[in-house]
């Protein structure tokens, strides 16, 4: 088993559209590259939505759960910039 080092994604303050910035390098994370941790796509951290930074010198995984809490709406979810 492999323990993947991973960092707290946060809520990019003041944006108009959720944008979620990774928490070791403050890119913005791609929608694309967000995904429920489950089945096939399982890292062992407890954590239900993660997200792998798209910069390239970072790549780093990053837990969205708590960015997520803070969205006014949940169903925003679908909307986060990429």
């Amino acid at each position: 088993m492999t323990i993947h080092e991973h960092y707290e994604a946060t809520l990019a303050p003041g944006s108009a559209v959720p944008t979620l910035l990774c928490g070791h390098c403050q890119s913005t994370l791609s929608r694309a590259r967000m995904f429920a941790n489950d089945g096939d796509n399982r890292f062992d951290i407890a954590c239900q939505i993660v997200a792998l930074c798209p910069a390239d010198d970072c790549g780093a995984l990053n837990c969205c759960d708590a960015a997520m809490a803070k969205l006014d709406n949940p169903q925003s979810a679908m909307q986060i910039a990429s």
